[in-house]
């Protein structure tokens, strides 16, 4: 069994048990429900949402907050003698997918 989510801007490919990393949420509880389902299959069903499945939620634990590897910008203008270098850490909230609930 699986399902796809979006959480903000971005798309995730879920199972039970599965540990995801997304942009940081706002939310300050320790378990969430992720509404925007766009796919589900458990094997005998396929449901696909257009564009989000009302009867498929998943809920989610929060396990901490990140942060991601540096992104460092660098640019550099020759016989100018100029560089600007630029570093960038985005923050990550762990997710820990606790279940998937489909309705018959």
């Amino acid at each position: 069994m699986y399902a796809i989510v979006q959480v903000g801007s971005q798309q995730y490919k879920i199972t039970e048990g599965d540990t995801i990393s997304v942009q940081r949420l706002e939310k300050g509880d320790k378990s969430i429900q992720l509404d925007q389902v766009l796919f589900y299959e458990d094997g005998a069903t396929v449901k696909v949402g257009s564009p989000f499945l009302s009867d498929v939620k998943v809920k989610a634990d929060v396990i901490a907050e990140a942060k991601d590897n540096k992104a460092v910008s660098f640019k550099y203008s020759k016989r100018k003698n100029t560089s600007w270098k630029k570093g960038h850490r985005q923050k990550l909230t762990i997710l820990k997918i606790a279940k998937i609930e489909a309705k018959a």
